[in-house]
């Protein structure tokens, strides 16, 4: 990369941040500050949730993907649609009875306070270590490209330089202009970063001799454009099965019970509108992933043809490496900066929702005779603070392995167990706060064992002599069930629990 290239970068930089701080003179109330004043039009809240949902693990990790394996990621794309249409008629009308801020007041409102405590800390833990590794993965491409400019310093400084530009930036304008911000800065960036994949995706078509003709043969007998994969084994990570099944789950429980996508289906203006960005954001969602795919393919085929010097340690390094060695200048700028445009959209997603979970869930239910004013205030400094906390995690995530595997891995791990409770709340009714706790936990239990639970017995069994390691000869399960098996888990156990503890909580409530 040259001065030209960096100056793009520069120049999007600053621009998406002085775009973002112009909504800042009209945050001066909490509803205006996380709900945008429920006056979002639909189209602009289906891109915001298509940007939330594609950060950086997206562009530089799906193609990875794809250049490993195939297109069978996609069918867990299609599980994603099926979630969708979960959440139109199941969980957003409860959204709408009432002036909600966050989910977890709808679990207040079926069960008790003490669930909703318990739903929104989840939330807030699992979505901050999500965060993290969705935020180092910046540091690879910045690192990568900035790396001439540095010198010869550590990577470890490397990516400390790199995840520090993006966040102060990012925290700069969701700081000042709130939900509205963050909405129309994600519609800003997510048409950057899909116009310059496609111009990638037309360079990589170039740069093959036979261009699109040579990509398509060599791809198609190497089977890389293979979607479908109906091999019923529960232990493969990309079947139809685990992909429409396990994605279904996933997304109803990412976009129907985190604060993160639930927080801008609120800012629409009714819920017939919430219900049509969500359901259209979907197709976008499909499309989009099956262009990251094609060029993780094309870049096989290309680099069959070009062997790189050195070989790719982690297919995640493989697009971002591509577009600072192959890409013309000015290109290559602009791709990168729609790398950050993808990973600064997620972060002020997940600032602010972070800071609505943190203030409407946990520090106004203390102090509700907080004013306005004050309340506006303390939602800024929360999101400084979870933009410190976030910053933090970023560097702790750097030993990771693949970002997308690891990012999802982590969210699907609570997510088990939060769409457990909310299924309990709208589809029982003898379902009790005390019983869903149980459930609760014991779900999230399982999830973290099935998760991690293989290397927690083999440190138990060196840190005590005693044979736990025994007891972890179980095939590892595959991200894309986790919801799934932690949320029947929640349901079952809390459900049970309930009748058996059949006090009923005295915020019950027919659903």
């Amino acid at each position: 990369m040259n001065l030209f290239d960096l100056a793009l970068i520069a120049v999007y930089l600053v621009g998406i941040t002085l775009f973002g701080l112009r909504f800042r003179k009209k945050q001066s109330s909490l509803r205006a500050y996380f709900l945008a004043d429920r006056n979002i039009p639909w189209w602009a809240i289906a891109l915001s949730i298509v940007a939330a949902e594609t950060s950086t693990l997206t562009i530089i990790g799906v193609p990875g993907l794809a250049y490993d394996t195939n297109f069978t990621f996609l069918q867990l794309i299609m599980g994603y649609l099926v979630g969708r249409v979960i959440i139109s008629y199941l969980l957003l009308p409860h959204y709408f009875r009432g002036d909600l801020f966050t989910a977890y007041q709808l679990i207040e409102r079926r069960f008790g306070g003490r669930l909703r405590s318990l739903t929104a800390g989840l939330f807030l833990v699992t979505r901050a270590a999500a965060e993290g590794v969705r935020i180092f993965a910046v540091a690879l491409v910045v690192g990568i490209a900035l790396g001439p400019l540095l010198g010869n310093i550590s990577e470890l400084q490397r990516d400390v330089i790199s995840i520090a530009i993006v966040t102060l930036l990012t925290l700069l304008y969701t700081f000042e202009g709130g939900m509205a911000a963050v909405i129309w800065t994600d519609v800003v960036q997510l048409g950057i970063y899909l116009a310059s994949t496609l111009v990638g995706l037309f360079t990589i078509v170039h740069l093959v001799p036979g261009g699109w003709a040579t990509i398509h043969a060599q791809a198609a007998s190497a089977r890389k454009f293979r979607v479908f994969d109906f091999t019923p084994d529960f232990y493969r990570t990309s079947t139809f099965w685990s992909g429409v099944i396990g994605g279904a789950f996933l997304t109803t429980a990412s976009h129907g019970t985190d604060q993160l996508i639930v927080q801008r289906l609120l800012a629409a203006r009714s819920q017939a509108q919430s219900r049509l960005a969500l359901l259209s954001s979907g197709i976008a969602v499909f499309f989009q992933f099956s262009l990251f795919l094609l060029i993780g393919v094309m870049l096989w085929v290309f680099y069959r043809i070009s062997p790189p010097a050195v070989p790719f340690d982690k297919p995640d390094r493989i697009f971002p490496t591509f577009i600072v060695t192959y890409m013309p200048h000015g290109i290559s700028g602009i791709l990168v900066a729609a790398i950050l445009a993808a990973a600064m959209s997620n972060l002020s997603a997940a600032l602010n929702s972070l800071s609505s979970t943190t203030m409407v869930d946990f520090y106004l239910r203390r102090r509700p005779e907080t004013s306005e004013r004050r309340r506006v205030l303390l939602s800024r400094l929360a999101t400084i603070v979870w933009g410190l906390a976030l910053f933090g995690l970023a560097i702790l995530s750097r030993r990771g392995g693949k970002v997308v595997e690891l990012g999802l891995s982590i969210a699907s791990v609570a997510y088990g167990a939060l769409l457990g409770v909310f299924l309990l709340g709208v589809l029982t009714r003898r379902a009790n706060e005390r019983g869903s706790m149980i459930g609760m936990a014991i779900g999230f239990c399982a999830n973290v064992y099935i998760w991690q639970g293989a290397g927690m017995l083999h440190w138990l069994q060196r840190a005590t002599g005693l044979p736990f390691a025994t007891l972890a000869l179980v095939r590892p399960i595959p991200f894309p069930w986790y919801v799934l098996i932690g949320s029947v888990i929640t349901f079952a156990v809390g459900y049970s629990s309930s009748l058996l503890l059949s006090r009923p909580s005295q915020a019950q409530t027919q659903p």
